[in-house]
């Protein structure tokens, strides 16, 4: 025993508990013999004399069949590219005609290091006379003196990822292989258009968006002002494919599991954020963007994914919708059809009992270090489309998958995949994480005042503020979609409360009105309305009281202005001011409270996001009112104009304009400019633009491909950040 392991090279490193060490990269390879000798080889035997493969031809340039029929011509990649569970061609050439009677020979797939038939890393397929659907298998469609062309079926559930190819030939003495050669090398992806395939989508405009679409749209804002702007996810420019095939051996995901949509995207999840793996994103909400791009820099995920490629070190910064938009673009790029979406008024629930709790002191102003909760105005996730083999019937379709590090699962930050339909109907014991996506789209808000003595009494409760709108891109558009229905029944149907009752049995914590004393003041309603404001101006806020009863009240007033992240944590309190307002009965009374730029320019973050708090005590009765707005500035665009013709391979001019309107010079400013298929990004540094000057940037490129397609640009600076503009082009054929 002792003599054959000192002579047997590369022995695997020894380990009492598994055969053979883990296979998660599919970058490596093992050798494999190009001649596997049966016993000894007789003098004079010469492979030459037996068939052999001269060359083997893949149809894999975009015009040809395999990438036109597979929807896979728009990678740029020259190696073939295939969806799972449907055939393609190849050809092979011999040194000689092909005789079926007596010459044998067939194909193998090989994924990693250790390929091994039962783990779906090494395929053998021989060839026949009939091809099974969804099933590995090969069959002769045509035979041409030397060469014979092979149609082969994919299995579909075939694990995704590059496999290598040989071709094998029996001999009497051993088996003769093709020498490793990259250009046969073939990727196979996910496929929706087949209808065993576990991501299988059946509405050809639906595919054509959610996998197929390079480019997308991120809607931000807040509820009463619905922003939005273009991102590119390129997950066809090069490299991508393999950057995103490179996430899943970062992730340490087993070659075995790479045919499980729902494996795949938790770990995904996990890896697409630098949280506990050193994955792709590094998060960063502070403001402070030092050694590294600031979030609303990114104009798309090519540079991100690239850069982590290349480095294998997170990329810094990311907040939730860069998060969002470069999973989306892993999703697509392999295949899962994938969506981004956005929850407006999400809860930030720390320990997900569906109650935020906002607590107030025994004036009724916000009490800032007991309040640990947030509201985001917004949050980006995404969904992915899948069967759930995993849970019961009715449970597949879209699945919610969240790559933004909130919260641990199972250990690590990563979210998902959980079922819509299970959120939606309150069966949140299914897995992964939808007690969680629950309470992000279905607390309440409780104003909670804390007595001297310690106790606490809840003052107001907002059941409708949470998730109140949640969107997406349209289909074949750049329109917005309403999805909230999606997610939830309608507020106060009885079907929401049946949901709210089964969510709770299955564990989701949910505090009874019972267990906290709380009379609402009824006889009195008070709204807070906010001017639509532009950055630099000042505009105006009002509070309305509306006094139904017939007694006189007076009510005193706190008003606070903050300036907070699009997290909902507030950074400073720029403004107070309180006052006491007469009620008389059965009357509306309104207050108007100017808010001066001057008041709120000097620490303004990115998003240029006010939350206004107004709380007020009526005094005769003690009762508490409260409400809370945010609101967002408008921020200024960029305007991308074009000049000439634009043709593919043509050199041509685009010209980015953008007038500061700020009453304070601009300094240090990075525009950036990308479109997929038309241009790689570009990135100037411009050192300060005086206040009402104009900056003009004229970028010359060659249009790659010609179709419809998008510009999308991009303004960084110390002092204002945010701003985007992009242009829908034409680009003609030559």
């Amino acid at each position: 025993m002792s003599e054959t392991t000192s002579t047997e090279e590369n022995t695997l490193p020894l380990n009492g508990r598994r055969a053979i060490p883990p296979n998660y990269s599919n970058d490596e390879e093992n050798e494999v013999p190009e001649m596997e000798a049966f016993g000894l080889i007789p003098r004079g035997f010469n492979p030459r004399d037996y068939l052999s493969v001269v060359d083997v031809y893949m149809f894999k340039e975009p015009q040809e069949i395999n990438k036109q029929e597979h929807h896979t011509d728009k990678y740029y990649n020259p190696k073939l590219i295939v969806r799972r569970g449907q055939a393609f061609q190849i050809q092979i050439d011999f040194n000689r005609p092909y005789r079926p009677e007596t010459d044998q020979f067939w194909l193998e797939f090989l994924m990693g290091r250790y390929p091994q038939q039962n783990k779906g890393t090494y395929i053998p397929i021989l060839v026949g006379n009939v091809l099974k659907p969804g099933q590995w298998g090969a069959k002769i469609i045509r035979r041409e003196n030397k060469s014979i062309r092979l149609s082969i079926m994919s299995s579909s559930t075939c694990i995704i990822g590059k496999f290598r190819l040989y071709v094998a030939v029996l001999t009497p003495f051993g088996i003769l292989r093709t020498p490793r050669n990259s250009a046969t090398d073939t990727y196979i992806l996910f496929n929706p258009w087949c209808q065993l395939d576990a991501v299988y989508l059946d509405d050809e405009k639906e595919r054509e968006e959610y996998v197929l679409n390079d480019v997308g749209i991120i809607f931000h804002g807040n509820v009463e002002d619905v922003k939005s702007r273009s991102w590119s996810y390129g997950q066809f420019e090069e490299n991508i494919l393999d950057a995103c095939l490179f996430l899943m051996d970062k992730a340490e995901l087993e070659l075995s599991g790479r045919g499980n949509p729902i494996k795949i995207c938790r770990v995904a999840s996990a890896v697409i954020n630098s949280r506990d793996d050193n994955g792709v994103i590094a998060g960063s909400w502070n403001n402070s963007y030092d050694y590294g791009v600031a979030p609303s820099a990114w104009t798309g995920s090519v540079d991100i994914l690239l850069e982590y490629y290349s480095s294998k070190q997170p990329v810094r910064y990311g907040q939730c919708w860069v998060f969002a938009g470069v999973f989306n673009t892993f999703l697509r790029c392999l295949g899962i059809p994938a969506r981004l979406i956005t929850n407006y008024s999400s809860a930030h629930d720390n320990n997900a009992n569906l109650r935020l709790d906002f607590f107030l002191d025994d004036e009724g102003k916000v009490d800032t270090r007991h309040t640990k909760d947030s509201v985001w105005n917004y949050h980006c996730w995404n969904e992915a489309w899948m069967t759930r083999p995993d849970l019961p019937v009715g449970f597949g379709g879209w699945q919610v998958v969240d790559g933004t590090p909130q919260e641990t699962s199972d250990g690590m930050y990563r979210c998902g995949p959980a079922s819509v339909q299970a959120i939606k109907h309150g069966h949140v014991c299914f897995q992964f994480d939808a007690p969680f996506v629950y309470a992000e789209v279905n607390s309440d808000i409780f104003y909670t005042r804390m007595e001297k003595n310690g106790t606490q009494v809840v003052e107001n409760i907002d059941t409708t503020r949470i998730g109140q709108l949640i969107v997406t891109k349209e289909v074949g558009g750049d329109g917005m979609v309403d999805i909230t229905e999606e997610y939830k029944f309608r507020e106060g149907s009885d079907e929401e409360r049946l949901a709210l009752e089964t969510a709770v049995m299955y564990g989701v914590k949910k505090e009874s009105i019972q267990e906290t004393t709380y009379q609402p003041q009824t006889d009195v309603d008070m709204d807070f309305q906010a001017q639509k404001a532009v950055l630099g101006n000042d505009f105006k806020v009002t509070i309305t009281f509306r006094n139904k009863s017939r007694n006189s009240y007076t009510a005193t007033t706190y008003f606070s202005g903050n300036i907070v992240f699009y997290t909902g944590v507030t950074k400073s309190e720029f403004k107070k001011h309180s006052f006491t307002a007469k009620l008389e009965p059965s009357s509306s009374n309104s207050f108007d409270i100017v808010i001066k730029s001057s008041e709120y320019m000097s620490d303004l973050l990115e998003q240029a996001s006010f939350h206004f708090f107004v709380t007020a005590r009526i005094n005769e009765t003690g009762k508490i009112l409260a409400v809370q707005k945010a609101i967002m500035l408008e921020i200024p665009t960029l305007r991308i104009k074009t000049k000439g013709e634009l043709v593919a391979g043509k050199e041509t001019s685009v010209i980015v304009e953008f007038t500061n309107p700020l009453k304070q010079t601009l300094e240090n400013i990075t525009l950036r400019l990308e479109g997929p298929g038309v241009l790689r990004t570009i990135k100037k540094q411009f050192g300060r633009i005086p206040m009402n000057s104009t900056l003009t940037w004229e970028v010359k490129f060659v249009p790659m491909r010609p179709g419809l397609r998008k510009l999308i640009a991009s303004l960084n600076s110390n002092a204002l950040r945010h701003v985007y503009g992009e242009l829908n082009v034409q680009i003609q054929k030559p």
